[in-house]
């Protein structure tokens, strides 16, 4: 095998781990199959440039990613139809965790709802679950379907829409070798003594304080690293003075590094640095999108990146106008009193998840990697 194939290698394994941190042999084969193959190569990368672990085995590779700001809400865990977790499907989703650490081999649909039931009585979760409704039952329906995406759980006979139905039950096998590689964070929970949610994930994602100037040029390298590759966009007035400094002499060494080993493409601009794929697979958020959402979503950006700053008042009126122009192309109901308000809404959501737009209750500000999606008019050259 040549360099070139080694390396082309080498950045599909790499890729595969960023887009799906936790590969298994059932749903990722190829994919573990070039991890495993590569993985002394890929472990010595990634813990040189962002301090991230990684674990292969003949079933499984994780990859222990950390978020670089844990404030940052606009990327949620999402449902089988993209729909975005809420507080409960998390709180139902941790005790279901902690539920299986204790089952055995296999366990039941039946069985893990009584046992969350159970573990949500809890007076100091301050949680309120019953599986009266059918709304509470299908949130714990789509935290087992994450589950099953994610090979923690193997379904063996049954199916999870008998159990909404109350028509059936299903049997799963409990695979502990993933379920034991799902926690991350720089320590164990059971060691952080603090008291509020914020402080403990704090303490949670914690690292080393750097004592030596080659070790804060370490910190800092990796820090701006795994910005880059889970931020959308990297702007510099967001930075602290020291990584500011750090970027501004060593940007092309890390840039150049990113692309080598990832395939991704760095646009430079005079406000920040955004790291793009050109096959539009390393994203949970794409832009542009087919689609009425899509759409929606296109426009009010273009919207955005020639006026700078509207009302959120505006922006509905705009997307009510919109909406009657493309009704026989968009979804039905998108005339309708109010619609304009979910489509606003979602599309307001993704900007904001791209680092595209700050917005406030009453108006919404273009941030300036927005104006890429701003429209010119056409130059037409003489002959």
């Amino acid at each position: 095998m040549t360099g070139d194939e080694e390396q082309a290698q080498r950045r599909a394994a790499l890729r595969a781990l960023l887009a799906r941190p936790l590969l298994t042999a059932e749903r990722d084969p190829e994919a573990l199959l070039l991890v495993r193959r590569h993985v002394t190569e890929l472990r010595d990368w990634l813990a040189r440039e962002t301090g991230w672990r990684l674990m292969v085995d003949s079933g499984t590779a994780r990859l222990f990613k950390t978020a670089p700001d844990t404030r940052d809400a606009t990327h949620p865990a999402r449902g089988k139809a993209g729909e975005p977790y809420g507080r409960r499907r998390y709180v139902l989703f941790c005790l279901a965790l902690a539920t299986l650490e204790r089952a055995d081999a296999q366990t039941t649909l039946g069985r893990l709802a009584e046992e969350v039931l159970s573990a949500a009585a809890e007076p100091e979760l301050d949680f309120v679950f019953t599986l009266d409704s059918r709304a509470e039952r299908a949130d714990l329906v789509a935290v087992v379907r994450t589950l099953l995406d994610w090979g923690v759980l193997r379904r063996v006979a049954g199916d999870e829409e008998a159990y909404l139905s109350a028509s059936g039950d299903v049997l799963y096998d409990v695979r502990r070798q993933v379920l034991a590689a799902l926690l991350t964070g720089a320590r164990g929970p059971s060691t952080i003594t603090a008291s509020s949610f914020e402080e403990r994930l704090a303490e949670l994602v914690a690292e080393p304080v750097a004592d030596t100037d080659d070790l804060r040029n370490q910190a800092l390298r990796r820090r701006l690293t795994r910005k880059l590759l889970e931020d959308p966009v990297i702007y510099f007035a967001d930075l602290d003075e020291a990584e500011r400094a750090y970027l501004a002499s060593q940007r092309h060494a890390i840039v150049r590094r990113l692309e080598d080993a990832t395939g991704l493409v760095a646009e430079v601009r005079a406000e920040g640095i955004a790291m793009v794929d050109p096959d539009d697979e390393l994203t949970d958020v794409r832009m542009p999108e087919q689609y009425t959402d899509g759409h929606v979503t296109l426009l009010v950006a273009e919207r955005l990146a020639v006026h700078g700053e509207l009302t959120v008042e505006e922006l509905r009126s705009f997307v009510r106008q919109a909406a009657r122009e493309h009704v026989s192309f968009w979804r039905k109901g998108v005339t309708e009193p109010g619609a304009e308000n979910g489509l606003l809404t979602t599309a307001l959501a993704k900007l904001t998840a791209l680092r595209l737009l700050h917005a406030t209750e009453d108006a919404v500000v273009g941030l300036p990697a927005i104006a890429r999606y701003a429209l010119t008019e056409p130059v037409i050259k003489g002959q």
